[in-house]
């Protein structure tokens, strides 16, 4: 077994994808003609989005949608970054939302954390060096 998937709901799959492009420099790998589902180039894990839409076709008892104020749900993306101020600013300079600024960790980590356009906490941070 691997692991092969992130699958996140979102409002509106396209304008997510043009964030993550924006904010992180990932590349759209597809979307679907229906713009219901897409995913990103991101090495050997594929981040995918799919619609609010097809997440109730996909669950018939429900799922409660990220929220986009308030606080994050206990869940994380992690992007790893020889450049985290820069990759940072970046990021916020494209929409993302300070949510943690930058520090760092006893054990040398640098660790920022953003939201992202739909709420997703998201962890900037630089390689564990050991």
């Amino acid at each position: 077994m691997k692991y092969g998937y992130t699958i996140i709901y979102v409002k509106d799959v396209v304008e997510t994808i043009a964030f993550y492009e924006k904010a992180f420099g990932f590349q759209r790998k597809f979307i679907t003609p229906e713009k219901d589902y897409g995913e990103l180039l991101s090495g050997a894990t594929t981040i995918s989005f799919a619609s609010l839409d097809l997440g109730k076709t996909n669950f018939k008892k429900g799922f409660e949608p990220l929220p986009d104020v308030g606080k994050p749900v206990g869940i994380e993306m992690a992007f790893v970054t020889e450049d985290i101020e820069n990759d940072f600013r970046k990021a916020v300079n494209a929409g993302a939302v300070v949510f943690e600024k930058i520090v760092e960790k006893p054990w040398g980590q640098k660790v920022g954390y953003l939201r992202d356009n739909n709420g997703l906490l998201i962890e900037l941070c630089t390689p564990i060096k050991n």
